[in-house]
């Protein structure tokens, strides 16, 4: 995965540029770590999946922040990554590369904003989100272009916001929780 990086422990390095090498390693990892939810990503059979219902602790805690707090948190976590998944395609040498599961994170996040703590929503706003990104309709499927991280995130923030609005409109015509 880290192959290619220069190792700090390498004695050929001056001092500088052990430093500067330990730092790269660093920051590589730390991107890694963030774009693939902590590993998450690395799971096998399904990635984006396993990335999804990683988000749900994450979800629980967010509900207990209130609106602004959860919108907050939301939106730094957005922010975070568009930032990692571009470099993070870089390090795993693959454009939208399965493990970059941070982007199912968000968008999870999205679909379940302002739902209660239903079980029933939970798992309707969980299937939706999941249906959307795996079979990504139009106007999905023409968000997933080029390699930036906005590219590899944007696709799934519509996918959540698809998922919210039908959970949204499901909830008024029965009249459910959330």
């Amino acid at each position: 995965m880290l192959t290619n990086a220069v190792s700090p422990f390498n004695s050929e390095l001056s001092g500088k540029e052990k430093a500067s090498a330990g730092q790269s390693l660093f920051v590589n990892r730390l991107i890694l770590a963030l774009a693939t939810w902590g590993g998450v990503g690395f799971l096998p059979g399904a990635p984006g999946t396993w990335g999804t219902v990683a988000a749900l602790p994450l979800w629980w805690l967010l509900t207990c922040l209130g609106n602004p707090g959860y919108l907050l948190a939301l939106a730094t976590l957005l922010m975070v990554g568009v930032l990692v998944a571009g470099p993070a395609q870089a390090l795993l040498g693959q454009k939208d590369h399965p493990a970059i599961v941070i982007d199912e994170v968000v968008g999870l996040l999205i679909a379940l904003a302002g739902v209660g703590l239903d079980l029933c929503w939970i798992l309707s706003g969980f299937l939706a989100f999941r249906a959307l990104d795996i079979l990504k309709p139009w106007p999905i499927s023409r968000l997933n272009l080029g390699q930036s991280g906005l590219a590899v995130v944007l696709d799934d923030v519509a996918a959540g916001v698809l998922a919210r609005l039908m959970l949204g409109v499901v909830q008024v015509v029965i009249g459910g929780g959330g």
